[in-house]
């Protein structure tokens, strides 16, 4: 997955020229003089962005770094009017978000199938001289050129679109807890990072329900500066309903883990924070009934946005301990 899964694409845009008007008068058998019928040319090609639910990657754009829209045609006599451009459309999964790379300003969304929106809008067509004949001026030997097409570099970025996204550090078993509630098979290891891109998983829960459990690349102290894996981590947790923060019973300090991980949310977009959470306590099977009990002293208390504690649950999901109790609190969490 990690060499097809493509989240960030720069490409050059290049819209097409705008077709030029024409300057011709009306002539036949019985007219040697009529008057100007030159037509109008065509506009330019536009690139548009269309969202397409079946695609989850922007791996088929990664190799495609200039996007070329074909030119207008130009206007014909009897006051026919150029050919369009031929648009050049790229389809996106949903979720992808288009930026211009030189501000770094949002452009746009795509939020839904078939949603299409102009990335690089064709130039105008120009008027053939018909369109400047007046009262005054009866036989215009003028037209006017088409508009130029437009020459830009755009961003695309893809979003993940999950029920709950899980975070943590690098191996705090985001990858492990996936494989266990889910179909999902992310690689894992005992190393940081070993999850380079996101996965997703399907999690069913009783009577045929289910919802979508999104496995992150690790977050490590000064990712919103773009350290580590950083803000292309960031980014995939905005979409996602809920945050599952997971955090080893055999780290230093659990409530400092969990402001470390609340920060970096913070100074990446504090809206994040706006989201419900809840915290797993993982690898809990190596705690014995005594350390269990100190371990619930030491668990960050802390108040869930729209008012209730954020749950915390133990769990281990290689002995398979309290993870049902942890998709029962998801659950009522995704419908509080």
């Amino acid at each position: 997955m990690e060499k097809n899964f493509v989240d960030y694409v720069k490409i050059c845009c290049r819209s097409g020229a705008g077709g030029p008007g024409y300057v011709h008068f009306h002539r036949d058998k019985k007219t040697a003089k009529g008057g100007p019928d030159g037509g109008d040319g065509g506009r330019g090609g536009h690139i548009i962005v269309r969202g397409n639910k079946q695609l989850w990657t922007l791996l088929h754009l990664k190799y495609r770094k200039h996007i070329l829209a074909d030119a207008g045609q130009k206007g014909g006599n009897a006051l026919r009017t150029g050919a369009d451009g031929k648009d050049e459309i790229l389809e996106v999964p949903i979720g992808t978000i288009a930026r211009d790379f030189e501000t770094n300003k949002f452009l746009f969304e795509i939020e839904e199938d078939g949603q299409e929106v102009i990335l690089a809008r064709g130039g105008r067509g120009g008027k053939g001289n018909a369109f400047f004949k007046t009262s005054t001026l009866q036989t215009p030997r003028h037209a006017q050129p088409g508009g130029e097409g437009i020459e830009e570099w755009k961003i695309l970025e893809l979003k993940l679109m999950a029920d709950v996204g899980l975070v943590g550090f690098p191996n705090a078993g985001k990858s492990t807890l996936l494989s266990v509630v889910s179909a999902a098979k992310p690689e894992i290891a005992d190393y940081p990072f070993t999850t380079l891109v996101p996965n997703l998983g399907m999690v069913y829960y009783h009577d045929d329900r289910s919802f979508v459990m999104a496995d992150i690349p690790g977050i490590i102290e000064g990712a919103h500066t773009g350290k580590g894996l950083g803000l292309r981590f960031l980014r995939h947790i905005e979409r996602n309903s809920i945050l599952l923060f997971l955090i080893a019973a055999d780290a230093k300090s659990i409530k400092e883990e969990y402001k470390i991980l609340k920060n970096e949310l913070r100074q990446h977009n504090p809206e994040l924070l706006d989201k419900r959470r809840v915290i797993a306590i993982t690898k809990s099977d190596m705690l014995d009934e005594e350390l269990l009990k100190e371990l619930k002293k030491e668990v960050p208390n802390d108040k869930n946005p729209g008012g209730g504690k954020v749950p915390v649950v133990f769990i281990s999901s290689v002995a398979n301990f309290n993870i049902d109790k942890l998709k029962d609190v998801l659950w009522k969490e995704l419908n509080s």
